[in-house]
């Protein structure tokens, strides 16, 4: 039986009110499968983002990592040194999988750290340190001992991991990652465009960055 043209918008408009965004966004990712950030979502959410370097950066790095994922740690000191030798934009959004046991407390602990100013020494020291507290059956001792090499107030970093408002950030940045497609880490974006994973290897990523650069360079 055919349908009136007012019947089908009726419809249409019926399915994407019960989606809730979902179908929409479906639809998008079908006709540009390449994961991409938009801008205006960067600028609705960017105030809780932790970042390094300079808002007007020619480059922005956005990184969606895990703090027990192994590819993670290796690329950590490469963003470093990259940071600083282009004055890069680096932000850092949680994504602990669930395969890694330890991958959310860590990212709690880089979260209460953060509220008293170290989160990206935490970022650092968890890297640099994986190896030792993901093979530990009961993480948050070591995350404390982290929390006393960088003076921070223990008390306040013990009650700040179990805060819900911590909590809800990590899964606001997951929440994030879900909604342009990141499904492993890590996940890393230069400019809004998705880095191939090919190239998310310590010695192929500052080939990376370096041609991302050179692009963002005026031409004569």
């Amino acid at each position: 039986m055919r349908r009136s043209a007012p019947f089908v918008i009726v419809v249409l408009v019926a399915l994407l009110a019960i989606g809730g965004g979902t179908y929409l966004y479906r639809v998008k990712r079908a006709a540009n499968p390449q994961l991409k950030i938009s801008k205006q979502t960067n600028a609705q959410t960017g105030e809780s983002a932790h970042a390094l370097g300079p808002a007007d950066a020619p480059i922005t790095l956005e990184e969606f990592g895990d703090f027990q994922c192994p590819p993670c740690g290796k690329l950590s000191e490469p963003i470093n040194r990259l940071q600083k030798q282009y004055n890069l934009r680096v932000i850092y959004r949680q994504f602990p999988l669930p395969m890694h046991a330890h991958a959310r407390e860590a990212a709690y602990a880089a979260e209460a750290a953060g509220r008293q100013g170290r989160f990206w020494q935490m970022h650092d020291l968890l890297f640099r340190e994986q190896v030792v507290w993901s093979s530990s059956t009961d993480p948050r001792p070591l995350f404390s001992a982290y929390a006393g090499m960088l003076q921070l107030d223990l008390g306040r970093f013990k009650q700040d991991m179990d805060n819900p408002d911590v909590q809800r950030q990590v899964e606001l940045d997951q929440k994030r990652g879900a909604l342009i497609g990141v499904t492993t880490t890590p996940t890393i974006f230069l400019n809004n465009q998705a880095v191939p994973p090919d190239q998310l290897s310590p010695d192929k990523f500052p080939q990376a960055v370096e041609a991302a650069v050179n692009n963002a360079k005026p031409s004569s």
